[in-house]
């Protein structure tokens, strides 16, 4: 996948570790780099990294905002290892593992599953969550790492809702389409016959996964994982504000909340190279001004940028 082409990045909010994480997932992952740090000033969270950095062709973007919030299952990612792509798949598998899961916590042992011959799930020490799977080589391939919505709580059930909604956005901006779709049987209770056990699905190009879990979890959707949707114009940072925010009190510089509480961010395509020109009086305009936003405004932030 062309980093430069991609249409939605996962935002990762770490408390004060953005640029460590990055270097250890750079380590982790093959083909992969940080592309860019830049540290904001005078932000409600003081002085702020944000780290943007390339794991396996997928493009992610790190902040160190503070403590607010924190990572848990609800949103993981998937590490497709395809026997079709790689030599010594299982080696691979296992050296990830071995990797992610020092000092972090085991969610499912890596082993052999129904539907893989090595799955597993952990969070890292950091509290981000991966599913390792080995692939099936027979099947359609997927990117190498796949972001994955777990849907619990007050939302379980709602995962085909939610990927028809999802896909009716963002069909209009770009392709989108659903995959594969496996659903609970009639004795997989607490799960309800009839909802998702896997599925996974494109917006824009962009291949996501989800699931209904109706086990008991602590956790739901927050902001410590968001996707930032980059836009070439204002009608379309108008088109998916209004399309996807339904949280009033949660619209902020860019951020909102869906229906489902997942959060999104939804960014002109021209901020990166703002917030990434080393010029630190136009990052220092641009930062004030974004912050006293909550949809962006594109004239507004170029003016900002230009000094005008």
């Amino acid at each position: 996948m062309e980093t430069d082409k991609q249409k939605i990045t996962p935002h990762l909010w770490f408390d004060k570790e953005a640029k460590e994480a990055a270097q250890f997932y750079t380590s982790v992952f093959k083909n992969s780099k940080i592309t860019n740090v830049t540290t904001l000033h005078n932000t409600p969270s003081g002085d702020t990294d944000i780290v943007s950095f390339v794991l396996s062709g997928q493009a992610f973007m790190a902040i160190s905002a503070g403590p607010l919030f924190k990572f848990n299952p609800s949103v993981s990612f998937i590490v497709n290892v395809d026997p079709s792509r790689e030599k010594d798949e299982r080696e691979i598998i296992d050296a990830l593992w071995e990797k992610l899961s020092q000092g972090g916590r085991v969610l499912m042992p890596l082993q052999q599953y129904p539907f893989s011959e090595r799955y597993g799930w952990l969070q890292d020490k950091y509290g981000l969550s991966w599913q390792l799977l080995l692939s099936n080589p027979e099947g359609e391939e997927r990117p190498p790492i796949v972001p994955s919505l777990m849907f619990v709580g007050a939302v379980c059930g709602k995962a085909e809702e939610a990927i028809n909604f999802y896909s009716s956005v963002f069909s209009k901006r770009g392709e989108s389409k659903v995959g594969n779709m496996v659903r609970y049987a009639k004795d997989q209770e607490p799960d309800k016959e009839g909802t998702i056990m896997f599925t996974d699905f494109m917006l824009l190009s962009q291949w996501f996964a989800a699931m209904d879990s109706a086990h008991g979890h602590n956790f739901t959707f927050n902001e410590s994982i968001s996707f930032m949707v980059y836009c070439d114009t204002q009608e379309e940072i108008d088109y998916y504000w209004d399309k996807l925010s339904a949280v009033p009190e949660a619209e902020q510089c860019g951020w909102l909340k869906d229906k489902y509480g997942l959060s999104w961010q939804i960014v002109p395509t021209d901020m990166d190279e703002m917030m990434q020109s080393g010029d630190k009086e136009k990052i220092a305009r641009v930062t004030e001004a974004f912050l006293a936003m909550k949809k962006f405004d594109i004239a507004e932030l170029k003016s900002a940028y230009e000094g005008r």
